[in-house]
């Protein structure tokens, strides 16, 4: 008998135990929100021109599948929105490496992983050239030639790529990719590099210019987000995936007119 009542006793005291765990774990698990938007609303950095961030920030509903992600994030966190245009890409860079944002939408390369957290990879784009009316340029291959002047965004992936790999053509650096194009279109550089998605909005501001049929290499874009706040990683992840599944991505994609994507997604 002794034995029964000793054995509920410690069957009891390890429910208990158990219990008390269980809430211990589920206390000590951080809110999302505060994670992620630590001011209590959601800072989304984007830069204006390109389809993969934000198209033009002064129409009433701006397309870009970064502004659009950005605003299903802040709604499945229940957080308003806050989406800060910064004039160029180094600048959205900037702001998430110092906190001063909480998420973009950008290319996952790895010096950038150095920097800040990604999740899961939601669109892969090729990396191409847009070249001049009249060019001799047919290929990526014949980029690379003494003489030939080939502009890229200043600390850009291209940037970083191109300044390596490039051994006789010169890399001129733009600051933006609207003054990109205006180089190109005035002659100052004889082909422009970035991924395909932002060569074909340059396109149609450089009469007469065509993107390459083939590629250099690709991008795989993500979320972007501090380093620090890694205790939002599996939100981050189960919301890209989400977005996959449900198609919210490719929705995004179509409504920015988003041209040059491989696929979505792994």
């Amino acid at each position: 008998m002794r034995a029964s009542i000793r054995y509920r006793i410690s069957s009891s005291l390890l429910a208990l135990l158990l219990f008390a765990i269980a809430i211990s774990a589920w206390a000590a698990d951080p809110d999302p929100r505060q994670v992620l938007a630590p001011t209590g609303k959601l800072r989304a950095a984007l830069y204006p021109g390109t389809p993969t961030s934000i198209l033009d920030p002064n129409q009433s509903e701006p397309r870009g599948v970064g502004y659009e992600l950005g605003k299903a994030l802040a709604t499945k966190l229940g957080v308003p929105y806050e989406p800060v245009v910064y004039p160029k890409n180094a600048d959205v860079l900037e702001a998430v490496k110092t906190g001063n944002a909480d998420v973009a939408f950008t290319n996952a390369s790895p010096a950038r992983q150095k920097e800040m957290n990604f999740g899961p990879s939601f669109l892969l784009i090729e990396l191409g050239y847009l070249v001049p009316a009249g060019s001799p340029v047919a290929a990526s291959g014949d980029v690379d030639q003494k003489g030939r002047r080939i502009g890229v965004t200043a600390n850009s992936t291209s940037d970083a790529t191109l300044s390596r790999n490039l051994k006789n053509a010169e890399v001129v650096r733009a600051t933006t990719v609207t003054i990109g194009a205006e180089m190109l279109a005035s002659g100052k550089i004889d082909a422009f590099a970035t991924n395909k998605a932002t060569l074909f909005e340059m396109a149609e501001k450089v009469p007469g210019s065509r993107v390459l049929p083939d590629s250099w290499g690709e991008e795989r874009h993500a979320i972007a987000f501090p380093k620090g706040r890694e205790a939002g990683a599996t939100f981050i992840k189960d919301f890209t995936e989400q977005a996959l599944a449900s198609g919210l991505v490719k929705a995004a994609i179509e409504r920015a007119g988003l041209r040059g994507a491989l696929t979505v997604g792994k």
